[in-house]
C-alpha cells in the first residue's frame, strides 16, 4: 500500500514553492526541475506546450503576448480571462499550470501526491478559497485542504525551522506574522502555548506586495525616460517587459547594497540610471507608512500595543528590504525575528498542517514514524475569519437593502451561529438570502458569495413567520447554510447558487472578454489541464472587435411575474430575543435593546407620492401592471441584446442589468 506523503504548497502571486515532511517529521523543500526551490508564478503559452517558471520568465521579454504573471490576484473573478492566440484561460486554470508544475517535480522525487495543504492570504473571501481548491482539483489533486499563510508561518516558527524541528517554545508567546509577499501583505496576530497556537486577530491588504514597489520604480524610470527621448517604454510591451525584469534585479540588489543599476531600453534608445536605496525609500515611502499602518490598526482593534507582543515574525520575499527592517524596528522597539527562510516558511508550515491532518485520520497510512506523528498530533491550530458573514436584507420600510452580518470578523473557527429572520408576505413558500462577505478593508463593499433560497415552507405561513438559519464557518473558513422553519420544525432545503456575474474592473494588461460558453459554477467538478487546453484549441480565433453570440443570454432572467415575487421574499431580520424587527425600535420586554436600530431606518420619511390617477378596477389595473412590466422587460431585453453589428462595448454587463433590474422593481413596488 502507498504511504501518504505530508504535502505543503505555498501558492504565490510571484513565487511557489512546495515542500513535504520526511519520515522524521522535518519540513523539506522539494526543487522544480530546473534544481530551483522557488518557481516563478509564470505561466507561458508556446502553441499547444504550457510552459511554467524561469524558462517562461525569461521569455516575457521576446514574447510578452503569450505569458501571464499575477495570476493569484486575479483570483475568485469567474468572467475574467486572458486571450492568447485565441484561447481563453482563466486565473484558475493559470494556478492550476503552476501547481501542476509543482507536483510533477515532487512526484519525481517522493512518488505519487494524491492530496495537499495549499497556503492562502488570511483575507481571501469564499469565492477566492473555492477557486484556491478547484485549481487543486483541476492540477490532479483529490483532496485539497487550506491553511492561512501567516498561520502556516506561526506552525513552522512554533514547531521548529530548519536545523531545529520539534524545538519547544520556552513560555506563552504573543507573535505578530507580518508576511510581506509578492502580492499580497498578511498580518495576524497569533497566542502560542504549549502544543497549541491560536490566531487572535489577522488583518492585511490583498492588493499590496513587493510587485507594488516594482510599480513605482518602474512608473519613475519610464517617466524620466520618455521626458529624455520622447518615447514611452509602457506602449511596447517588449520594452516595458525588459523594464519589468531590469525593477527586479533592482529591487534585489538595493537589499544588499546600497546602490545599483538598472536599464531602459525602447528600440535604438537605451539609457542606464544609477539607483541608490535612500532614492528607492523615497518613491515607495508611502507603500511602508501602508503596512505600518494596517499594522498600528490591528492591535489597537484588539486593545494592545506593541508592549503585548513578545515576538515580531517576518516572511515573504519583500520583507528582506532594508526599509521594512528599519520601519518595524522603529514601531516596535524591537528586532525583528529572522529565524525563518522568507521564501519557504509558509510552504514548511502547510507541510507541517497536512502532517497533523494524517496524523488525526485513524485511516490514513502516512510515511511519518510513530514519534513524528504523535507529536504532530498533539499540536492544535485555531484560526480566525477575516471578514464578517451575513445576509443581504430588507430594512423595516422595505425601501432599501442592507447588508446584516450575524458572524463578525476575527471569530474563532469553526464557528457558526443562528439567527431568526421573518417572512414578509402570507402564504410564503421560499425565503430569497443573498449570502454576503465583508470587504477585505473597511473601504472596500461587502462581496456577494451567492444566492440562498430556502425552499419547502408549510402552506399559509402568516406575515412574519419565523425562519432559522444557521451560517457556519469550518476550519478552513469555507461557508455552510442551513435554515429551519420554526412554526413546523421542519428542515428547509437550501441551495447556494455562487454568482457568476461579480467581475470588478480589470487592472490594466489584463484582457476580460465575455466568455464564449456561460462559465461553470465553482462547486462544479473541474476539469483537468488536459481536458482544458483540448478545449481552448477547439476555439476559434477571434475578430478585432468579437460580439457576444447570439445564441448566449446576456444573463438568465426570471419572468417578470417571477421576479415581483423574489422581491417580496427577501425576509427581515428579526431579534432573537423578543421577536420584533431588528431595524426597529425594541419590544418593551426586550433584554437587548441595544441591538435595535431604535427606528433610525424605519422612520424614514415615506416617497413622496405622485398624483393618484384615476382608480382603476382590481382586475384591469393587475393587467395594466402586467403588461406594463412585459412592456418593461421587453425593451430591456431588447437594449441589453444589440444587433450582432454593434459594439460590444455598447452592451451592459450582466452584473450592471441585473442590478438595474432589481431597481426597477424596487421603484415599481414603492409607487
Amino acid at each position: 500500500m502507498q504511504k501518504i506523503q505530508a504535502v505543503g504548497i505555498d501558492l504565490g502571486t510571484t513565487y511557489s514553492c512546495i515542500a513535504h515532511l520526511n519520515e522524521h517529521g522535518e519540513p523539506v523543500t522539494i526543487p522544480n526541475q530546473e534544481g530551483e526551490l522557488s518557481t516563478p508564478s509564470v505561466a507561458m503559452f508556446d502553441g499547444a506546450e504550457v510552459i511554467v517558471g524561469t524558462e517562461a520568465l525569461r521569455h516575457a521579454i521576446v514574447n510578452p503576448r503569450n505569458v501571464v504573471q499575477h495570476a493569484k490576484r486575479f483570483l475568485g473573478k469567474p468572467n475574467f480571462r486572458w486571450e492568447i492566440d485565441g484561447r481563453y484561460f482563466t486565473p484558475r486554470d493559470i494556478s492550476a499550470f503552476i501547481l501542476k508544475k509543482l507536483l510533477s517535480a515532487a512526484e519525481e522525487r517522493i512518488g505519487p501526491i494524491e492530496s495537499a495543504v495549499i497556503t492562502v492570504p488570511a483575507q481571501f473571501s469564499d469565492l477566492q478559497r473555492q477557486e484556491t481548491i478547484a485549481a487543486g482539483k483541476q492540477a490532479g489533486l483529490k483532496q485539497v485542504d487550506l491553511i492561512n499563510e501567516p498561520v502556516a508561518a506561526a506552525l513552522c516558527y512554533v514547531l521548529g525551522a530548519e536545523g531545529m524541528w520539534f524545538a519547544e517554545l520556552a513560555e506563552e508567546q504573543r507573535i505578530l506574522v507580518y508576511d510581506l509577499g509578492g502580492g499580497t501583505f498578511d498580518l495576524s496576530l497569533v497566542k502560542y502555548q504549549k502544543d497549541e497556537v491560536n490566531v487572535l486577530a489577522s488583518g492585511g491588504d490583498l492588493k499590496l506586495g513587493g510587485i507594488d514597489w516594482n510599480s513605482k520604480l518602474q512608473a519613475t524610470i519610464a517617466e524620466q525616460f520618455f521626458g529624455e527621448f520622447g518615447v514611452n517604454p509602457a506602449n511596447d510591451p517588449e520594452s516595458l517587459q525588459y523594464l519589468a525584469n531590469e525593477v527586479e534585479q533592482a529591487k534585489r540588489s538595493l537589499t544588499v547594497r546600497p546602490k545599483t543599476t538598472m536599464a531602459c531600453q525602447v528600440g535604438s534608445q537605451r539609457k542606464t540610471y544609477q539607483i541608490t536605496q535612500s532614492q528607492f525609500e523615497q518613491l515607495t515611502k508611502g507603500l511602508v507608512e501602508q503596512t505600518t499602518s494596517i499594522t498600528r490598526a490591528l492591535l489597537k482593534d484588539n486593545g494592545m500595543g506593541w508592549a503585548h507582543v513578545d515576538v515580531v515574525l517576518t516572511t515573504g520575499g519583500s520583507s528582506r528590504m532594508p526599509m521594512i527592517r528599519d520601519a518595524l524596528k522603529q514601531a516596535s522597539g524591537t528586532t525583528r525575528n529572522l529565524s525563518l527562510p522568507p521564501d519557504q516558511s509558509i510552504a514548511h508550515g502547510a507541510a507541517y498542517y497536512s502532517g497533523m491532518l494524517l496524523s488525526n485520520r485513524e485511516y490514513a497510512e502516512s510515511i511519518l514514524t510513530s514519534e513524528a506523528a504523535s507529536r504532530l498530533a498533539k499540536m492544535k491550530q485555531h484560526s480566525v475569519n477575516a471578514r464578517s458573514l451575513g445576509f443581504l436584507v430588507r430594512d423595516q420600510s422595505g425601501q432599501q437593502r442592507i447588508p446584516h452580518y450575524i458572524l463578525p470578523a476575527n471569530t474563532k473557527l469553526p464557528a457558526s451561529v443562528k439567527h431568526t429572520y421573518g417572512t414578509v408576505s402570507p402564504n410564503q413558500r421560499r425565503v430569497h438570502l443573498k449570502l454576503i462577505e465583508s470587504g477585505a478593508s473597511q473601504d472596500e463593499p461587502f462581496v456577494i458569495l451567492g444566492n440562498c433560497v430556502v425552499e419547502g415552507l408549510p402552506a399559509d405561513l402568516p406575515v412574519d413567520s419565523k425562519i432559522e438559519v444557521l451560517i457556519e464557518y469550518d476550519a478552513e473558513a469555507r461557508v455552510h447554510v442551513s435554515a429551519r422553519d420554526c412554526t413546523s420544525g421542519k428542515e428547509a432545503e437550501i441551495e447556494i447558487t455562487r454568482e457568476q456575474n461579480l467581475v470588478q474592473q480589470a487592472p490594466e494588461g489584463a484582457k476580460q472578454e465575455s466568455p464564449a460558453s456561460p462559465p461553470s459554477a465553482v462547486d462544479s467538478e473541474p476539469l483537468l489541464l488536459d481536458d482544458i487546453l483540448d478545449q481552448a484549441e477547439s476555439v476559434s480565433q477571434p475578430q478585432q472587435k468579437r460580439p457576444v453570440p447570439e445564441s448566449q443570454p446576456v444573463s438568465p432572467r426570471p419572468k417578470p411575474a417571477t421576479r415581483g415575487l423574489d422581491s417580496s421574499e427577501r425576509p427581515v431580520a428579526l431579534c432573537n430575543q423578543c421577536g420584533e424587527p431588528q431595524l426597529g425600535p425594541p419590544a418593551a420586554d426586550c433584554p437587548t435593546p441595544d441591538k435595535h436600530a431604535k427606528g433610525a431606518l424605519s422612520s424614514r420619511q415615506p416617497r413622496p407620492q405622485k398624483k393618484q390617477r384615476k382608480q382603476q378596477p382590481p382586475q384591469r389595473g393587475a393587467q395594466n401592471s402586467q403588461s406594463t412590466r412585459k412592456q418593461k422587460a421587453g425593451t430591456r431585453r431588447s437594449a441589453a441584446n444589440p444587433p450582432a453589428g454593434k459594439n460590444q462595448t455598447q452592451s451592459k454587463s450582466a452584473s450592471q442589468i441585473d442590478a438595474a433590474e432589481d431597481e426597477f422593481w424596487d421603484l415599481l413596488e414603492d409607487a
